[in-house]
């Protein structure tokens, strides 16, 4: 059927136009990447940044199959399981609590002396000054030892309660009240992770809470705290690490676990569905959300351990003490230095957990939260 437009040639021959359509595919105005050097530039760099993430990819899976070649498949819920997970948690605390001592360190003076440095800026500006650059990672020893023994306990003694009280419960309860489930496993696991942290947490405190530091050293705060006051001298700040902790750690795993189920909820598909990647971002979003509440729900309690291990003297009881500080700085003192605990926190719980969870995929494990791992693969335990 003929069309009720005129074509092309009959328009030409009627008005005389000299036009010829271009075959080549480019117009007069179209943009030429040799005359705008910023889009061959950014082309670059994309080309470069998808070839290399491909890369790393590549040697990823390459040393996870090795890895896993040498472990064999881990079976869920195993010894083999548990011991995977503790090293993840030592590595993901470990790391993280180091890389931000000098956060660490700021916000451990401005909480025992809140008029010491009018802002984290300038308390670094000032440290750098003074002390130098070896200043600003002032107990970046007691820190990583301490929390790579503090986050082995944590995330391997969790995987172990979280399955331990959930055969407990039975099926029904175990899905039903699994908040509880995983308030009771972190609360039972920080419990015996923090008698491992603690002498670490004293030394730490000290040596970041005095101008010059009175130790040299993570051995030389050991050895001076024990042969002045005993080993009674670790573990005076033990009470105030619990109540710091303890609520930290309550709020770390169960909102985590159940901010990675909204997440997955409100996404197209299932877990399954996507790649260890988007997991591992998941679990670092999710990460970052609970490490604000951790924060919040615990900073009094951390401004406490720090005023404690600082000021509290030889012989003085637990509530004579506390009384004593909270008189000198009152219920506003006992937020002193939140807004850095944020930040700081926050970064540390993300990474935290993206870095635990990347272990267990390289170990060929399953990321936590999200869905119930498949059937086949979990191990009675015993």
């Amino acid at each position: 059927m003929p069309s009720v437009y005129p074509g092309l040639d009959i328009l030409q021959n009627t008005f005389g136009s000299s036009y010829q359509p271009k075959t080549n595919g480019a117009t007069p105005l179209q943009a030429r990447t040799d005359l705008y050097p910023a889009y061959s530039i950014v082309d670059d760099a994309k080309s470069k940044a998808k070839k290399l993430s491909a890369e790393a990819a590549h040697e990823f899976d390459v040393a996870s199959q090795k890895a896993q070649a040498k472990t064999g498949h881990i079976q869920l819920y195993t010894p083999q399981y548990y011991a995977a997970c503790t090293f993840g948690g030592l590595m993901a605390c470990g790391i993280t609590h180091t890389a931000v001592t000098p956060l660490d360190l700021v916000k451990t003076r401005r909480q025992i002396d809140s008029k010491l440095y009018t802002g984290n800026f300038q308390a670094w500006g000032h440290i750098l000054r003074h002390e130098g650059v070896r200043g600003i990672y002032t107990g970046w020893s007691p820190t990583f030892f301490g929390y790579s023994a503090q986050g082995a306990f944590k995330y391997g003694w969790y995987e172990y309660f979280k399955k331990k009280y959930s055969d407990l419960a039975g099926p029904e309860y175990a899905q039903k009240y699994k908040t509880g489930l995983y308030l009771s496993a972190s609360a039972s696991a920080e419990f015996l992770a923090d008698i491992a942290l603690c002498p670490l947490e004293a030394i730490k405190v000290r040596m970041q809470g005095t101008i010059p530091s009175q130790y040299k050293g993570t051995f030389d705060g050991f050895s001076q705290i024990t042969a002045k006051e005993g080993w009674g001298g670790l573990y005076k700040g033990l009470y105030p690490l619990w109540g710091r902790q303890i609520p930290y750690t309550m709020m770390k795993f169960a909102s985590f676990e159940t901010i990675v189920e909204m997440i997955y909820d409100r996404l197209p598909g299932g877990k399954s569905d996507y790649g260890k990647a988007a997991q591992t971002g998941i679990s670092f979003v999710a990460g970052y959300a609970a490490g604000i509440l951790c924060a919040i729900v615990s900073h009094p309690a951390d401004v406490m351990v720090s005023k404690l291990n600082a000021y509290r003297k030889p012989g003085e009881g637990m509530g004579a003490v506390t009384s004593r500080i909270y008189k000198d700085i009152g219920f506003k003192g006992l937020w002193n230095g939140l807004p850095v605990r944020i930040v700081m926190i926050g970064t540390l719980t993300g990474l935290q957990w993206m870095i635990y969870d990347y272990f267990k995929v390289f170990m060929g494990l399953p990321t936590t939260g999200g869905a119930a791992p498949p059937a086949e693969k979990t191990a009675q335990h015993s």
